[in-house]
């Protein structure tokens, strides 16, 4: 049976070289280059599915309510905060995201900021810039091997991460709720089972948790304050797990050296104070990026809309609970 449908490829992306042959000549892709919600409306009436990335802040029932053929809304990437997974529930409409793909390349980026502040590596290069040589630019520059590395989340980027900073020596603890028993021996690091007792031990702490209830702001000046004076942080998570106005507050008193940003509150990155911010380096949301990894992530989304117009079950439904009269098959 040949596949047919209607797909919305709702931001991000300028061409559908990579979903289009996945999902076949049948269906009819549309590359919408929306930039907020509204911008889909006209969009709408024909819709089986969504594919949607991170520009858009928010997809709600404003959407689902102008679909009444929408099936599903895959989110290429891990995180899905930016729908509303009750009001697509309510009208049967199914949730899926790509929880694994990019684990390697945001792993890998979440090191390489850490080392390139460690090293003091962008105060080299501008000192170089400037004329000048001397190597006392990086005078306090300190040695991994024995420091502890603190991560909030043990998924399959956190768990990446913590094998990587082994190689480097590091004492790595993590504290997340939600992983099962027995991850910290299956990777050979430690485990806590509050957040407060982890943070005391950091030198440097990366985050790796999905954005959530509980997770909102989970970085803020209380604890800021639990870390290592001096301590590090690296953020290649979601923006708001950190209190920004909180973070500078740290970076200006001390109480934190510096943090390395590929996520923020607000995107594209608005604030001056953090973006002219002396012992800040930052990335614009681009770790989860290679030239594999975005192909892969594209053709993993690609092939869940694809499964679930052939009416099989999706792999990565994540509003199950609040589907009522699925639209979707679902196992």
């Amino acid at each position: 049976m040949s596949r047919s449908g209607n797909v919305v490829i709702t931001d991000f992306l300028d061409e559908s070289e990579v979903e289009s042959p996945i999902l076949g000549a049948g269906v009819k892709v549309v590359v919408a280059g929306a930039q907020c919600e509204a911008d889909l409306a006209p969009l709408l009436a024909e819709a089986d599915a969504l594919l949607l990335f991170h520009d858009i802040a928010s997809v709600t029932d404003l959407t689902f309510a102008r679909a009444p053929k929408l099936k599903v809304v895959v989110r290429a990437g891990v995180g899905y905060n930016n729908v509303d997974l009750v009001a697509a529930g309510r009208r049967g409409i199914g949730v899926c995201n790509v929880p694994d793909y990019g684990t390697e390349e945001v792993a890998d980026h979440s090191i390489a900021m850490l080392l390139s502040l460690v090293r003091h590596l962008p105060d080299c290069d501008a000192s170089i810039r400037r004329g000048e040589w001397d190597y006392r630019i990086a005078h306090n520059t300190t040695r991994l091997r024995g420091k502890t590395l603190g991560l909030i989340g043990c998924g399959r980027i956190g768990a990446a991460t913590a094998l990587r900073a082994k190689a480097f020596g590091l004492d790595v603890v993590f504290y997340d709720p939600y992983v099962p028993p027995g991850t910290e021996k299956a990777l050979g690091i430690r485990r806590s089972l509050k957040l407060e007792p982890m943070l005391e031990q950091c030198h440097f702490l990366s985050l790796h948790c999905y954005l959530g209830d509980t997770s909102h702001k989970v970085i803020n000046a209380a604890t800021l304050a639990l870390l290592r004076p001096g301590a590090i942080l690296i953020n290649t998570a979601r923006g708001p797990v950190v209190d920004q106005d909180a973070l500078l507050d740290a970076l200006d008193s001390g109480r934190l050296y510096a943090a390395g940003l590929d996520v923020f509150e607000r995107e594209p990155l608005d604030d001056d104070r953090l973006r002219n911010h002396p012992r800040v380096l930052l990335s614009p949301h681009s770790a989860f990026y290679s030239l594999e990894g975005f192909v892969e992530l594209r053709s993993k989304a690609a092939t869940e809309i694809a499964r679930i117009l052939d009416g099989e079950p999706p792999l990565n439904l994540v509003n199950g609970p609040q589907l009522q009269t699925p639209r979707l098959v679902i196992a």
